[in-house]
Order: C-alpha cells, then sequence, then structure tokens
C-alpha cells in the first residue's frame, strides 16, 4: 500500500512539473522550463507511451525556441531532433498519434530556421559558429550533403583546419559533387528573387499569387573546390606530404589552374629549408667541407625540382609577378645566366 501511495505521489509531481514548465514556455522562459523539464526526465521513463509523447513534444518545443533565438543553437538543434523524433517512436508504439505531425513540421522548419541561421552567421563572420550549425543540420539529414560541405568551409574559414580536413576528406570518402538545381522565383512585393528548396515548394508559392518568374539554375560540381580547399588546409597545418598529393590530383581536375603548380614549387623550396640550416651549422674542418659540398649539392637539386612546376604556371600566366620573381631567383642562385637573361629580357 505504501509503495503504491508513493508511486501516485511521484506520478502526480510528474505531472505538475510538466504542467510548470509548459506554463513557462508559454510564457517565454524556454530556459527555465528545460530546467524543469531535464530535471524530471527520469520520472517520465515508466509512464505510458501517450504521457511519453507530449513530454518529448513540449521538450522539442522548448529546445526548439532555444535554438531559434540563438541560445547554443547547434547543441540545443540537435537535441529538439532527437526529441521530435522520440515523439514518433513512442506515438508509433502506442498506435496514437497525437503529436507526430506537428513534430514532423517543426523538424522541417527547424532545419530551415538552422540553415538560414548558419547562413547569417557565415555573412557576419561568425565562422566557427556557423560551422557547428551546418555541422548538425548534416547530422539531421546526412542526404543533404550541402550542410557539410558548408560546415567545411566555414571550418576553414574560422582556421579550424583539422575539422576542416576532416569534413573534406569526408566529402570525398561520400564522392560528394554539389552539383544540382537551385529553383528561383521572383518575390512579387520586394521584385527580390529568392530560392526555394524544390519545385514543388515554390509552385506552391506561386499559386498563391506571391511570386513569380520562376527560373532555374545548374550547380556546378564542387568537386575541385572541395580538393583545393583541402590542400590548403594541408598546406596550412604544413603537412606538406598531403598537401602536394592533393596538389597533383588538382592537376589532374584542371591542368590550367594555375596555383596548383606555384604551391606544388613552394612545397619543393620548403623542404630546402632544413638543408640550409644544416650547410650553416657546418665548420671549415675538411671532413666538414666535404659534407658542405654534398648538401650544397641536393639543396641545389632540390631547387631545380622547382623550376618546371614555376615555368608551366608561367605559360598559363606568362605576365605573373610573383613566379616570374621567384623563377629569376632561383635562375640566379643556380648560376643559371643564359635562362635568367631569357626571362629577364621576356619580362621587361
Amino acid at each position: 500500500m505504501l509503495s503504491i501511495v508513493l508511486i501516485n505521489v511521484g506520478v502526480y509531481s510528474q505531472k505538475s512539473q510538466i504542467k510548470d514548465a509548459q506554463s513557462l514556455f508559454e510564457k517565454g522562459k524556454s530556459e527555465e522550463a528545460i530546467v524543469i523539464l531535464k530535471k524530471n526526465e527520469y520520472l517520465i521513463l515508466n509512464a505510458p507511451d501517450e504521457e511519453k509523447s507530449e513530454f518529448y513534444f513540449l521538450k522539442g518545443n522548448v529546445l526548439k525556441d532555444l535554438a531559434i533565438r540563438n541560445i547554443d543553437a547547434a547543441t540545443n538543434f540537435s537535441d529538439a531532433s532527437q526529441s521530435y523524433q522520440d515523439v514518433i517512436l513512442y506515438e508509433n508504439e502506442s498506435g496514437k498519434y497525437k503529436f507526430s505531425v506537428k513534430a514532423n513540421l517543426a523538424l522541417k522548419d527547424m532545419k530551415s530556421k538552422l540553415v538560414n541561421g548558419a547562413t547569417e552567421d557565415f555573412k557576419a563572420g561568425n565562422f566557427k559558429e556557423s560551422a557547428e550549425k551546418s555541422y548538425k543540420v548534416y547530422l539531421f539529414d546526412k542526404k543533404d550533403t550541402l550542410n557539410l560541405y558548408n560546415a567545411a568551409a566555414a571550418y576553414l574559414n574560422a582556421k579550424e583546419y583539422n575539422l576542416a580536413i576532416q569534413h573534406y576528406e569526408q566529402l570525398k570518402k561520400i564522392n560528394f559533387s554539389g552539383n544540382g538545381i537551385i529553383y528561383y522565383a521572383t518575390n512579387k512585393k520586394t521584385k527580390e528573387e529568392d530560392a526555394f528548396i524544390s519545385p514543388k515548394a515554390r509552385e506552391s508559392y506561386i499559386q498563391e499569387g506571391l511570386y513569380e518568374k520562376p527560373r532555374n539554375e545548374a550547380i556546378p560540381s564542387r568537386k575541385f573546390d572541395v580538393n583545393r580547399n583541402l590542400a590548403y588546409a594541408y598546406l596550412e597545418k604544413k603537412d606538406f606530404i598531403k598537401a602536394e598529393a592533393v596538389y597533383n590530383y588538382l592537376i589532374e581536375l584542371n591542368p590550367n589552374f594555375i596555383d596548383s603548380y606555384i604551391n606544388l614549387a613552394y612545397l619543393k623550396l620548403q623542404s630546402k629549408k632544413e638543408l640550409t640550416d644544416k650547410i650553416d651549422a657546418l665548420g671549415n674542418s675538411k671532413k666538414e667541407m666535404l659534407e658542405y659540398d654534398k648538401l650544397t649539392a641536393k639543396k641545389d637539386d632540390i631547387i631545380r625540382s622547382a623550376i618546371p612546376y614555376l615555368q608551366k604556371a608561367l605559360s598559363i600566366e606568362p605576365k605573373n609577378q610573383e613566379v616570374i620573381k621567384t623563377l629569376l631567383g632561383i635562375y640566379r642562385s643556380l648560376d643559371m645566366t643564359k635562362e635568367y637573361d631569357a626571362l629577364k629580357a621576356a619580362s621587361n
């Protein structure tokens, strides 16, 4: 009898607490509401599925409100998504559907708002926050791989190179191309073009008389951009071996992309620094002089290996002053007088 009374008291307390949380949420006090819900969540574990779905629908709404208000948006978006999915799970188990439709609509609305939030953060220069939001959206819907691409790009801008590399490598693994179609229509009121997620969504607004002049725009493949940005991230991390591999792959994708040749030349020249330090540390003994000759020859070979990349870059952009200056410096250091004079004359 005592245990039954205690259980009943617990159930009453639980319902009272949820009612308080609902009241706080309706008053716009979501931060206070979520404290109550998290504190009492363990009590709902043994409740009927109908009560669980009601609890998690409220929790989802509270967390969604916090995310929309940009309060720990990425985490609250993720938690809200899980709560709405719990609603659907419990109502599927009970066979009683009270909140599932609203939960599904809330998920779609929340995804749209978080994507917009990520875009606004990026425009405002809040790159890390933008990346976190885009990645959370990707985790929610992994079929929408554009959000993973946006997360990688934002992390790159935030100089979070490890995370940028992680996401770009994932994009390569899933063979991301990013090509597709953007569905535009002109807002009759603002006279500005807006993008829609599908032709069906656009058509519904046109039928309502809000939009006109629909047009489609093809999105080119982003495969090249993924690899270009990945190479840059490896370069910034001073992982020269991996950077070189990606730059060579970029040449396969686009043989006329001048930056690949310039950066490959840079990578070659970087490897001479260690030898230069060793040479500078040598003394004047006979043994050290022999070592000097050996290391100098090796250093010159390394410098020489950069020449073909710079010559190719110059064939793409004959007036590129950065390339001309670097190539002249190499010719001078290697006593390649004929090549130096020819390039000097051609560049004047």
